[in-house]
């Protein structure tokens, strides 16, 4: 047995009544903005890894074939 449309009325005009219409969008900006923090505390832990991996520099950069092969081979 579900809620009908006039009791669905009836629960939005009493929350209405009990919150006013400033307070429910009031509630709803700081959801939003919550929502927004959150996101921007997820994009900002990943940033760090991605900036890490890309300042990082190969050990033999900018080596000949010959001298990484001589750095590389035991003798």
């Amino acid at each position: 047995m579900g809620l009908s449309v006039w009791q669905l009325a009836i629960i939005a005009v009493v929350i209405l009544v009990l919150f006013g219409r400033g307070r429910i969008s009031e509630m709803m900006g700081d959801f939003g903005k919550g929502i927004k923090s959150f996101k921007q505390g997820m994009n900002e832990e990943e940033r760090p890894a991605k900036q890490i991996s890309h300042d990082a520099k190969p050990a033999d950069e900018g080596l000949t074939a010959d001298q990484v092969k001589q750095t590389t081979d035991p003798k």
